[in-house]
């Protein structure tokens, strides 16, 4: 009996991810989380600086699944950039300075729908909001548990956020234009 316990607690720490589990993370993923931590925080430096604390934070010793461990990564930076940041809501409705905007550098998240340049130039909070929920597509009170707030101050930011985008002239093509492009390139490939 205790040689069976010892065997299943032994076996049991090699389902935890180790620090070099993460730096492989860090490694594979180098550009969509450098890419994350700057969309957080907007700024280049402030970004290298949670994408560095992100990396020691995850090297360190952390009990944390495995299979969990990108997942993990991605929450590590989010946190250092909230740590930085502070975001909060701001009492006015468009509290966004103007911004250059660049109609020819897209985001490599997700969707790929928005403009960086325009995602970069939502105030701080709209902006939090906007990349966890839309790109990162984490839910309306797991964004809120994040920030300090309530889910409906989430989902009206996060509205606020698509308008501001969206009046712009920022959001990309629609998925007809998407599908229209599509047939087109395959049409030139034929």
């Amino acid at each position: 009996m205790a040689e069976q316990c010892t065997r299943i607690s032994g076996s049991g720490d090699n389902q935890y991810a180790t620090g070099e589990d993460f730096l492989k993370i860090f490694d594979e993923d180098l550009n969509p989380l450098y890419q994350l931590s700057f969309l957080l925080t907007g700024d280049h430096q402030k970004g290298e600086r949670c994408f560095l604390a992100g990396i020691e934070d995850c090297a360190g010793e952390n009990r944390v699944f495995r299979e969990w461990a990108r997942a993990w990564t991605k929450r590590v930076i989010v946190e250092n950039a909230i740590r930085e940041l502070k975001p909060r809501r701001s009492h006015s409705n468009w509290s966004s300075l103007p911004s250059v905007f660049s109609h020819h550098q897209h985001s490599s998240s997700p969707t790929r729908h928005f403009d960086a340049d325009a995602v970069l130039g939502l105030a701080d909070f709209e902006r939090f909001v906007f990349v966890l929920c839309v790109l990162e597509r984490y839910r309306e009170h797991e964004c809120a548990l994040l920030l300090c707030c309530s889910a409906s101050e989430v989902r009206d930011a996060r509205t606020r956020a698509i308008e501001e985008l969206a009046s712009s002239g920022e959001v990309a093509s629609s998925r007809y234009e998407d599908r229209k492009l599509g047939q087109l390139a395959a049409a030139r490939m034929s």
